[in-house]
């Protein structure tokens, strides 16, 4: 190889590895920008969530799942960015503020088996799985319920498994859950309340007055009774299915 074509390929190779290098510290300054603003979104918002704070394990499972490999190639810019992004298909990959707040209030501790309603990206699902819970979620939508599946396979989330089906019905043959997480707004599926353990905690929006949405917290007691409580106000797509 003549001396001008290998200092050319060198150069090359250097230039590369500074594109990477450069490229990684942007994401890694965005994710620290991210973690900064989901936290004052928890002080701001703790009056009415009564979470005013993220906790350690929720925090790191936050930082550390690559949410621009759940973005579509367009919205790669805005990866990190505090707000909701579309993913095709008239849905969206919900706020990480949300999704930091829906984990916290779920309770998730390792071991736990966890339903999730609403796959869309394989975002939230993600997070859950690295809180070391046994995830499975169900979309509706075929082409995201697959994407979503190659996807958390190929990054390595093996205790998550996908499903393509009404969410509505929930998943009777792997009840009952420590925890449901539902990433859609609707009416209350019975269903899932059923398939919730005693102890266990259902995160979901529900519709409420003058077409607004109301993230809420169920909680199922020994004796079988549930009791809810509003959380904060929210947008979500809708939950459909269900004879929809």
């Amino acid at each position: 190889m003549k001396p001008w074509r290998r200092r050319f390929m060198l150069a090359s190779l250097l230039l590369a590895s500074v594109c990477v290098v450069a490229a990684d510290s942007r994401s890694d300054a965005a994710r620290t920008r991210l973690m900064k603003d989901i936290a004052h979104d928890f002080v701001a918002t703790a009056r009415m969530t009564g979470v005013r704070e993220m906790s350690p394990a929720v925090a790191e499972a936050m930082a550390g799942v690559p949410r621009h490999r759940f973005v579509p190639a367009g919205g790669q810019a805005a990866a990190y960015a505090n707000r909701p992004l579309t993913i095709g298909h008239g849905q969206t990959i919900s706020q990480p503020f949300i999704v930091a707040l829906m984990t916290e209030l779920a309770g998730v501790s390792p071991g736990d088996r966890v339903l999730e309603v609403g796959t869309g990206s394989g975002y939230q699902a993600a997070v859950l799985a690295a809180l070391g819970a046994r995830v499975y979620t169900v979309e509706i939508i075929e082409p995201l319920g697959r994407h979503a599946a190659a996807l958390l396979a190929e990054l390595g989330y093996e205790d998550v498994e996908v499903r393509i089906g009404d969410g509505n019905a929930g998943w009777p043959e792997a009840a009952p859950f420590d925890a449901i997480v539902v990433t859609a707004g609707g009416d209350l599926p019975e269903a899932l309340v059923e398939q919730l353990a005693v102890g266990g905690r259902l995160v979901i929006p529900l519709d409420a007055a003058r077409g607004e949405q109301e993230l809420t917290l169920i909680e199922k007691h020994a004796d079988g009774s549930v009791t809810q409580r509003d959380v904060l106000p929210v947008r979500f797509v809708p939950l459909v299915g269900g004879g929809d």
